[in-house]
This record gives C-alpha cells, sequence and structure tokens, in this order.
C-alpha cells in the first residue's frame, strides 16, 4: 500500500444513475486535497461533462494507489476480486441496503476521506478463494471469491448428491440443495441465511454450509483456511457453481470442484475507531431493545 494517496479511483456501482452527484462531490472534494482523480470508465459512462479522466478496471490496478468504491455490498465483492492482485486498498461507501463491506456513508463520505488522507484508518487484510473445476481431469472452469463459491440446483428439481473431501481425507456424503464454502467475510452473507456461524473476519478459517441437507446430523464445520476442499459430484440435474453471485458454471456429473485459498488478498480501509462488533449490532439490529 502506497500513502500518502495521492492518485484516487473512483468506481460507482454499475447501471446506477444515480449515484453520479455524490460521486462528483466526492471528486471535487478530494481535487480540492490535492488528490489527482480518476473514475472507473463504465461509472464514467453515467457522469456528464466530467473533467476527470476515465480508466478500465486494469488500468485502476496499475496506476493509483487507492480505490473508492461506491455502491452496495456486491460492487465491492466485484471490485474487491478484480483488484487483489494489484494490492489496492479499498474504501467502501454505502449505497446499497446492508452495507457490511461499505462502511462509510453518503453523509459522512468527505469527513471520513478527510481523515483517511491525513493517515487516520484501520488497514484490513481480507481472505478470498478460489476454486477449480476438473473434468476428467481437465480444468474446464477457474475463478475466485470473496464471500463464498457455491454448489446448487439451478431449478426445481431433486435434492443433488455429492461428496466432500478435506486434505485428501473423505468427510461425507451428502443429499442437499447444495453447499456454501465461505470465507469469514462471506460469513454475514449466503453462509447465515444458510444457518452457518458468523466468523470475525480476522479468523483465517473457512465454513462448509450445507443447503438444506437431507439428514439433520450434516452441520456447517470450519476448517483451516489452507485446507484444500473436494466436492464431487455424484448426482447432476441442473447443477451450478457460483462465485458471489457474480458468476457461475454449469456442472456435469463426476465434476471435481477443488476450493482453495486465493494467493492474494482484499486490503480494505476502515474510519479510525472502526468496530466489527459494531457493523453487526449495527447491521443486525442487535442494538435495538426488546
Amino acid at each position: 500500500m502506497k500513502f500518502p494517496f495521492q492518485n484516487v479511483a473512483l468506481i460507482g456501482k454499475r447501471k446506477a444513475p444515480e449515484i453520479a452527484a455524490p460521486l462528483m462531490r466526492l471528486a471535487a472534494f478530494l481535487s480540492s486535497r490535492g488528490v489527482a482523480v480518476v473514475v472507473d470508465s463504465l461509472t464514467a459512462e453515467h457522469l456528464k461533462d466530467s473533467p476527470y479522466p476515465a480508466m478500465s478496471l486494469a488500468e485502476i490496478g496499475r496506476s493509483v494507489d487507492l480505490a473508492v468504491v461506491l455502491g452496495g455490498d456486491g460492487t465491492m465483492l466485484n471490485i474487491a476480486r478484480t483488484l487483489s492482485p494489484c494490492n489496492i486498498p479499498l474504501v467502501g461507501v454505502n449505497q446499497g441496503r446492508l452495507g457490511f463491506l461499505t462502511d462509510l456513508t453518503l453523509d459522512n463520505m468527505q469527513d471520513s476521506m478527510a481523515a483517511m488522507l491525513e493517515g487516520k484508518f484501520v488497514i484490513e487484510k481480507r481472505l478470498l478463494i478460489t476454486a477449480r473445476v476438473l473434468r476428467d481431469n481437465v480444468e474446464v472452469c477457474s475463478d475466485s471469491a470473496f464471500n463464498e463459491v457455491v454448489v446448487h440446483r439451478n431449478s426445481i428439481s431433486s435434492m443433488i448428491e455429492f461428496e466432500v473431501r478435506i486434505d485428501g481425507e473423505y468427510l461425507y456424503n451428502q443429499r442437499a440443495d447444495g453447499l456454501i464454502v465461505a470465507t469469514p467475510t462471506g460469513s454475514t452473507a449466503y453462509a447465515m441465511s444458510a444457518g452457518g456461524p458468523i466468523l470475525h473476519p480476522s479468523l483465517d478459517v473457512l465454513e462448509l454450509v450445507p443447503i438444506s441437507p437431507h439428514t439433520l446430523s450434516n452441520r456447517p464445520i470450519v476448517v483451516k483456511s489452507s485446507s484444500v476442499v473436494e466436492i464431487l459430484v455424484h448426482r447432476t440435474a441442473d447443477i451450478r457453481l457460483r462465485f458471489d453471485s457474480h458468476t457461475s458454471y454449469d456442472l456435469q456429473l463426476h465434476d471435481k470442484i477443488i476450493v482453495t485459498r486465493h494467493p492474494d488478498t482484499a486490503c480494505l480501509l476502515h474510519p479510525a475507531g472502526h468496530s466489527y462488533y459494531h457493523t453487526l449490532r449495527e447491521k443486525l439490529l442487535w442494538n435495538q431493545t426488546l
């Protein structure tokens, strides 16, 4: 991470023209502080008469010291996956609904960014995962995920059947609607909805959460992040592998999915005093009295 931040990219939620006004307001503020501002090329399509250069994400990855993402968690997930190899820190401004990853607001973003430009921030590294699909021992698909990779049935059909191995050791055979392999970041997403535990983002682990398992004894399990998780499809009826809700791949009988820790991490910056437990209380409404 290069500090102080001299070159900052602004990236907005795709297909969201309402992001233009707050983004231009933040761009003008940063420029007034002597920061060189560039805008993601897709975001720039929503801006009229913008004086700021437009760059692709690939160009942003080679050119800036910091990226500010205006959108929801879904936007942040996609940008984090793309920019993680470039080791560019990310700041999230929440324009979505929940906002576990985007902890600045449109109201406080200028004050928060002013403090961050002075070095008042908390650095947090988040792990990512990679999934590869082998078909007849040939890799046919590979992608990364920030939240989770999910094997699931793609339509209303019979349960799918699959085998799971951890570091080569047989764990179980399962009949279910699917299986989630989640990072600690993803533990508050689909995995939480499926009954998995909430994991602190500093933990170096992964969790496996079955989706509506046929046997009640099939429960979520937490394993070390260096584990190699293998999922072998034994029965298929329209099954898909999904990465963070952004990309997916149709699976076939006897496909093997191998999930491992990604070599890169995502670097998130939070305002000084940031507390994960405060975020949980706020987003999950734990601070409401009964």
